[in-house]
Formats: structure tokens, sequence, C-alpha cells
């Protein structure tokens, strides 16, 4: 037996100043994107805010997720990303074969799957591993407090904008048009294989999980507060559930699922501008859509106002937890994991059209093919990345197994 399931103490304590800050940001700038936006705006940016606390709270991570399956045969966290992707499914499919969802049109996140995908996102799963995050969990952590995870955001828009020159040779290369399930399948069939889909893989982490432990494994021991739903933590199941919802009414609001990572190229391409890079030059931001984005405030574009909201709802819940307290020295071998994690992190998310928001719970939520491809890729790159963690001092959990 592990001793994962001691509990641990108690917490009543909360960080005041930090939860004063956050709070009123999201509040004033709700109201300001409401007054020079929209109020659609000013309500993504709150449904921003509520996925960084849903992150936070849930510890929903993605790159610890595949590490400790990959290293230890842990799946608990895989299993809550299939519940997470199963109800997206059966809210999305329906609203997106019907081309609109409350009176307004929506669509999906539907991009070609070919080479370019399958590159990136095997770039973008080492990264994952090396910086030590991946889109959601860089934004997040930030917002919790993680200063290493500045220098892996930074390297991370560098990487994005970087890849954005690059865009023509990598979308030569052979890749099949871009393929919805939903299309081709029908709402109900594509619902009917996904969901088989979702289950499997689910089962198969239990039959790995029990054949490596002898037992499925409790989470790892974290500290309860007075409030679990307000002070944290949650069960993986109640982030799963919150994370579905949260991305259907970003469908809702938007006309497009969430998405992470466009906006790191937008905020790059804008700082290299200030530097006087002709960004504007390159196909990338040549198109009608990225052109009028880079010549515009990062407050009209959607993705931008979302990751702020993530940061600010992160760092409030990190506040009412109890643990949001910077520390400013970090190891050098860390540093350096962070920043080549963070350039492979932002140049595979452009090469692949997305992260694993905008590509794997988006994408496949959309229906698009390319989601699974970066599924697949993804894990590849996970598995690499994990073996190359030790190289600059980064941990790989594994369980201690006591006598019993």
């Amino acid at each position: 037996m592990s001793d994962l399931a001691t509990p641990l103490p108690r917490r009543f304590d909360i960080n005041p100043k930090p939860l004063t800050f956050s709070l009123l940001l999201i509040a004033l700038g709700a109201v300001y994107l409401a007054q020079t936006v929209s109020g659609r705006q000013a309500a993504l940016y709150v449904v921003g805010a509520l996925l960084g606390m849903s992150l936070y709270h849930a510890a929903f991570g993605f790159t610890s997720a595949w590490r400790v399956f990959i290293a230890d045969g842990r799946g608990a966290g895989l299993r809550a990303q299939m519940l997470m992707l199963g109800i997206g499914v059966l809210l999305f499919f329906p609203a997106l074969s019907a081309g609109s969802l409350f009176g307004h049109p929506v669509a999906g996140l539907v991009s070609p799957a070919g080479t370019s995908v399958i590159v990136g996102a095997f770039m973008f799963g080492i990264g994952m591993q090396l910086g030590g995050g991946c889109a959601s969990g860089t934004l997040y952590t930030v917002g919790g407090g993680s200063t290493r995870m500045l220098v892996t955001l930074a390297a991370f828009i560098v990487g994005s904008v970087i890849a954005t020159a690059h865009m023509p040779f990598w979308t030569a290369l052979p890749s099949l048009k871009p393929v919805s399930l939903v299309t081709t399948l029908g709402a109900g069939w594509a619902i009917a294989v996904n969901l088989a889909v979702f289950a499997a893989i689910a089962a198969l982490t239990v039959v790995i999980e029990k054949r490596r432990h002898g037992r499925l494994v409790d989470d790892a021991p974290r500290a309860a507060n007075a409030s679990p739903w307000l002070h944290g933590p949650w069960p993986l199941f109640a982030g799963a559930v919150a994370l579905a919802l949260l991305n259907f009414a970003t469908l809702a609001l938007s006309g497009r699922p969430w998405g992470v990572t466009s906006a790191f190229a937008l905020w790059g391409a804008k700082l290299f501008s200030l530097a006087g890079i002709d960004v504007a030059s390159w196909p990338y931001w040549s198109s009608h859509t990225n052109a009028t984005a880079l010549t515009s405030s990062v407050t009209r574009d959607v993705t931008s106002v979302m990751d702020a909201g993530i940061v600010l709802g992160a760092m409030a819940a990190a506040a009412l937890a109890g643990r949001y307290a910077p520390l400013w020295r970090v190891p050098m071998r860390s540093l350096v994991a962070a920043v080549v994690g963070g350039l492979m992190l932002g140049y595979g998310a452009r090469l692949a059209y997305g992260c694993n928001i905008g590509a794997y719970f988006s994408g496949i939520v959309s229906g698009s093919l390319h989601g699974w491809l970066w599924l697949v890729a993804a894990f590849a790159g996970n598995v690499i990345g994990t073996r190359l963690r030790p190289l600059f001092g980064l941990e790989v959990e594994r369980i201690r197994q006591t006598g019993c």
C-alpha cells in the first residue's frame, strides 16, 4: 500500500491581497469590456476567469496527467479528460450539426490533418514536459503564482510568433483537407463513435493501472479547506464537468470553441512589430482576420481576453486556497528547460493548429479529425519529454510502494 490516502490538515486561511487584487481586476475588466467592446466580450472575460478557477481548484493538468500515466500507470487524469470530452461531444455535436445555438451561428475548430499537425503536436508534447505545462496549464499556474512558468510563457510567446514566419513551408506539406466527423457521419453516429473511443481509452487506463498497482490509486493528498467548493480542492471529475460546460458557454457566446494559443502568437507579433520587425508582411499575418487582429486592440480579441481571465481566475483560486506565494529562486537547469520547453510549445502549437485546448479538447469536440491526430502525436512527444525531464532536474512522480 502507498501512503497517498493519508489526509492532510484542514486549511482555513486565504491570501487577502492577491484575492482582492484579482477579483477587482476581473470586475473592472468586465465593466470596461462591456462599455468599450460588447457585453459578450465582457461575458467571455468572466468565462475565462471561471476557467482559471476551475483549472486551479481541480488541479486539472493535462501535462501531469499524461506524465504520471506514462511513468507510473496512473490514469485518473486521463479518465477525467475522457469524461470532459464525452460531455463535450454530447453538448457540441448537436449544436454544430444545426449550425446555430440560441439563434446565433456557431462553427467548430476544424483544421487539416497532416504533416504539420504530426510534427507540431509531437514538439508540443515534448515541450509540455520540459516547460512544465500545456497552454491552459501555463496560464493557470502563472496566475497561481509560479514564477518559473512566467519564463515558460515568455518562451511560448516567442516560439509562437517565430512559427508564424514559417507557416507557408509547413502548410505546403502533405495533409488531408479539413474533415468534420459531424458532417461526415452525422451528429448521432459521430457521438456514438466518439463515446465508444472515450470509453475504450478510459477502460485501458483502468487495466494498466490495476496491472501496475493492483488497484486504482487514490489521488495524492491535498489539504482540505473549510469550504472545498469555494477554496478547493475539487475532485477531478468536477473539473472535467466545469471545463466542458464553460467551453460550451464559449461556443454560445463567441460562436466557436475555446482556444488559447492564437493569442500568444498575436501578443508576440505585436511585440515584434514594436521592436521594428515587419511582421505584417509575413503571409500568416496578411490574411484579413490576422491582419485585423494585428492592428486592433487586444481587448477585441476573444482569445486574448479569455486568457487574461484565466490568469486572474487562477490567481483568485490560489488566494482562496491560501497557496499564492511566488518563489523567485529557480534552479538554472529548470530555467533552461522552461525556455526550451516554452519555445517548443509555441512553435508546435502553431504548426498543429492549436494546443491541448484548441486542437485536442476543442478540436475533438468540434468533430475534427486533426484533434485525434494531435492526441496521438502529442502523447508520443510526452513519452520522450517525460524521459528527458530528469536531465533538467525535473521530477517524474512515482508512487513509493511499501509493504502492507
